[in-house]
């Protein structure tokens, strides 16, 4: 290794994610190279962000300190070891969210040499939508950026790309690869699989009930969000995590059919009990780390007209109220919105005053 940071950095596929780690890396300082197997995703990231394009992958990684693959997954391993053999001095990282597969593929494709400077990652940021026209340097921001660096990689270079990764803003967290793909299994890819069969569940009893989707409300809507993700990209990543996903599927469902039995065997108080931990679980998420002791939800209805959202939040910070987490729901209806506000437990009386004092009518949910 030649440096102990990483000034140049080459991304190689400039979509939503390589796109947005490009920004995130030039706003703190870094040369940012691009290069792109298509050339018009490539002129439209180099329009959007400071990347530099280059012509081919491998002037793209020339002089590079760290080179960061956002490929589609069938093409991460050959990008890989393209990179590793013209960036011979460049730690080579990976965006892939599936790892074992990859890991393997690599050390099959790569000169053994070089697997030092390879540190498998997987950003836990996205969006449903694609294409570097929906790129932001925030969607690094505060996310955890998983490294899973193999028995062949150099501890300097998972030292130095964990420093990378935090000074753009993510938050670094190691593990194995095995243990990557056990855990995305169930908090990624299952909502994905969950929140398309439920949306293809409504699309097919419409066909007997067109009234069905003017029915959808703020639950159906926020549940199938993920139904409108890229297909080909999904198909891809199910495909390669199968015997996980598959795992994950067989628990859901056994958590699925045990709920159905409580249901059919009207035990209320099971049913009930669910929920709880269900609830309380879901408010641990729902709040910072420093906060998850304790946290209240606010349900607070709002005109959709300009400036409503920005009243409520300066109403919260004028009265030294912080927000923890915001969902905003939009109502079927149209003309208004419900808004979850959460705040720490200790502030939930506060802020119920100040957006009383406000006329905004909060409802405590927990």
């Amino acid at each position: 290794m030649t440096s102990t940071s990483a000034e140049r950095v080459a991304v190689i596929g400039t979509g939503l994610i390589g796109t947005s780690i490009a920004m995130a890396a030039a706003r703190v300082g870094c040369e940012v190279t691009g290069w792109d197997v298509e050339g018009s995703t490539l002129g439209r990231a180099a329009e959007r962000a400071a990347i530099r394009a280059a012509p081919t992958l491998e002037r793209a990684v020339e002089g590079a300190d760290l080179v960061a693959v956002c490929a589609p997954i069938p093409a991460l391993p050959g990008s890989i070891a393209s990179a590793l053999r013209a960036a011979p001095h460049a730690v080579v990282t990976d965006v892939g969210s599936i790892k074992g597969h990859i890991v393997d593929a690599v050390a099959a494709e790569a000169d053994p040499t070089s697997l030092d400077r390879f540190v498998p990652g997987h950003p836990m940021g996205g969006s449903e939508r694609s294409g570097p026209e929906h790129a932001s340097a925030s969607l690094v921001d505060g996310i955890v950026w998983v490294l899973t660096p193999t028995e062949r990689s150099d501890p300097a270079a998972v030292d130095r790309l964990q420093a990378w990764v935090e000074r753009i803003g993510a938050r670094g967290m190691r593990m194995t690869p095995d243990r990557h793909d056990r855990l995305v299994a169930i908090v990624s890819h299952l909502p994905q699989v969950a929140s398309t069969a439920l949306m293809e569940l409504a699309a097919t009893e419409e066909a007997d009930e067109p009234e069905i989707l003017l029915l959808a409300a703020g639950g159906f809507r926020d549940l199938t969000r993920l139904a409108s993700s890229n297909p080909a990209l999904w198909s891809e990543i199910l495909l390669t995590n199968r015997d996980e996903i598959v795992r994950a599927l067989d628990l859901y469902t056994a958590r699925l059919d045990a709920l159905r039995s409580m249901v059919q065997g009207g035990r209320g108080d099971d049913v009930e009990r669910t929920f709880d931990r269900a609830k309380r679980a879901r408010l641990r998420l729902a709040a910072k780390p420093q906060v998850r002791a304790g946290v209240a939800v606010l349900q607070v209805q709002v005109p959709d007209k300009p400036g409503a959202l920005a009243e409520l939040t300066i109403t919260m910070a004028q009265g030294g109220v912080n927000i923890e987490d915001l969902q905003i729901v939009h109502s079927p209806e149209g003309g208004r919105g419900i808004v979850h506000l959460t705040v720490a437990a200790d502030a939930a009386s506060d802020a119920e005053r100040l957006l009383t004092s406000r006329a905004f009518d909060p409802i405590r949910l927990a």
